[in-house]
């Protein structure tokens, strides 16, 4: 977004961003404090040696294993356990549906129903649905399954183990399922000129499905119109991100020890922004429709290439977000998305435009030897090197490597082992600008060597360096 552009927006959200000072204050404050600890961290390690990166994830989810509940929670999900299972043998979860009647009719109808009572009562049992499931998951508590637990444990997280609370927003869940069609959801063609907005790519390093969204594809008037043109488009935009959610959860691990959530990456590089009445007000309805129906689905909401108007966003769409949802939230500039998304989510199972490795249809390290990624810290002014054996002829070596911020020179060789050969420069040496993606580069060896990466930090701070590579053997 150019700074023309930027000062455009200023201008028009000025009286919004007046009136939310201080929440926007607190955000940024929160977001640099992140950044401040990230920065300690990184400051604990100054040897320049490679290592091999762990997976883990700097956030912790609670257990839905029982033996990690706390008393007072033990007891709140047999609490709604009893109600559910009550509810369900009484069947009493979804609204009654009776056909209107006229004055006579209902007169006629009272005698009627008090001799039929009785007849009604006895064929009770064989009405009731003990069949009645979420997101694929039995709810009868008698039945034992797995995934109940778990299930039950979202509502009643979502309203701080209030059984009654909790168990008033399951039943509306359900009824709004049922009157909404939302089991049969996946099976419909919903917008399919929204399929570039959001997709579902990879996994975090505790194994939760990332979907990212991408708001961008919007400034394209022709898609805005077409997504929220009017009321009947709004309410299909809202029946795609229903479905999208349905697709998300289809991924999911309902079990105490599975992935239970979603990490939802939200890109804001060139969203037209709050200044858009209809975005806006699909905004919050969305908002309200994931949280009300949706309880505790989303593990982390990171939102990426943050401009200047998110932040009077964010004060106008905090109100309808409970503090549990808001707690969960991330905030990265454009120039710390690579950054943020390292903290949640290995950089493998990154999309290689937003820093990361994974590229579409790429299987060069898939199920092969090595290829784990590494990890090295340049120091500021100081040369690194990475040294990848190639001790057999014919072999094709490939690799992948990134720079956190670049503004590195960099360079490629290969060093046979002969000493009689000639050096092969492989990458001349260049200076990489702040904005360079991940390097992909092969080389076919001749005669045994090694393949020598050269890092030299030209910046005042330290470098993170990412790699990895592996090697084809010739048949």
């Amino acid at each position: 977004m150019t700074v023309e552009v930027v000062k455009a927006e200023e201008t028009q959200v000025a009286e919004v961003v007046v009136g939310v000072e201080e929440e926007t204050k607190k955000v940024t404050n929160e977001s640099e404090q992140v950044v401040e600890v990230d920065e300690k961290v990184k400051e604990l390690d100054d040897e320049p040696k490679p290592k091999v990166i762990e997976k883990s994830s700097s956030y912790k989810e609670e257990s839905n294993y029982l033996s990690d509940l706390k008393e007072f929670e033990r007891k709140a999900l047999n609490d709604l356990k009893a109600k559910l299972e009550e509810a369900i043998l009484g069947n009493n979860i979804y609204k009654k549906e009776e056909p209107k009647k006229t004055e006579a009719e209902a007169k006629e109808g009272e005698e009627k129903e008090k001799e039929e009572e009785i007849v009604a009562q006895e064929c009770e049992e064989e009405k009731v649905d003990t069949g009645i499931s979420i997101w694929g998951v039995p709810l009868l508590p008698s039945k034992g399954t797995e995934g109940t637990d778990v299930v039950l444990l979202k509502f009643l997280r979502a309203r701080e183990f209030k059984v009654t609370d909790a168990f008033e927003m399951l039943k509306k869940t359900l009824q709004w399922r049922k009157e909404a069609n939302i089991d049969s959801i996946l099976d419909e063609e919903i917008s399919p000129d929204l399929s570039s907005a959001a997709y579902m790519n990879g996994v975090d390093s505790k194994g939760h499905p990332v979907c990212y969204n991408i708001f961008g594809v919007f400034e394209s008037e022709d898609l805005y119109q077409k997504a929220f043109g009017n009321e009947e488009k709004r309410k299909q935009f809202l029946r795609w991100r229903c479905q999208l959610m349905e697709k998300g959860i289809q991924k999911l691990d309902l079990s105490p020890g599975g992935a239970s959530s979603l990490i939802q990456v939200n890109d804001l590089k060139n969203s037209p922004g709050p200044v858009k009445k209809e975005l806006r007000m699909a905004t919050n309805q969305a908002i309200q429709l994931l949280q009300d129906n949706y309880p505790e689905l989303v593990a982390k909401n990171i939102f990426i290439n943050v401009p200047f108007w998110y932040y009077a966003l964010n004060a106008l769409i905090s109100p309808f977000l409970t503090q549990r949802s808001k707690s969960k939230f991330v905030v990265a500039r454009p120039a710390k998305v690579t950054e943020t998304l390292l903290k949640y989510i290995p950089v493998e199972e990154i999309p290689v435009h937003y820093g990361g490795f994974k590229r579409e249809n790429d299987f060069e390290f898939y199920g092969k030897e090595g290829g784990s990624v590494s990890e090295l810290i340049i120091k500021a002014g100081s040369t690194n090197t990475i040294e990848i054996p190639a001790l057999e002829v014919g072999s094709t070596l490939v690799w992948d490597l990134a720079v956190l911020g670049w503004e590195v020179s960099y360079k490629e060789e290969f060093v046979p082992t002969d000493e009689g050969s000639y050096t092969i420069i492989v990458q001349k040496g260049k200076k990489m600008g702040s904005q360079e993606g991940p390097i992909r580069n092969t080389f076919r060896t001749n005669e045994p060597g090694k393949l020598v990466l050269t890092i030299e930090n030209l910046s005042s701070r330290k470098k993170r360096v990412l790699y990895r590579h592996t090697a084809n053997k010739s048949c």
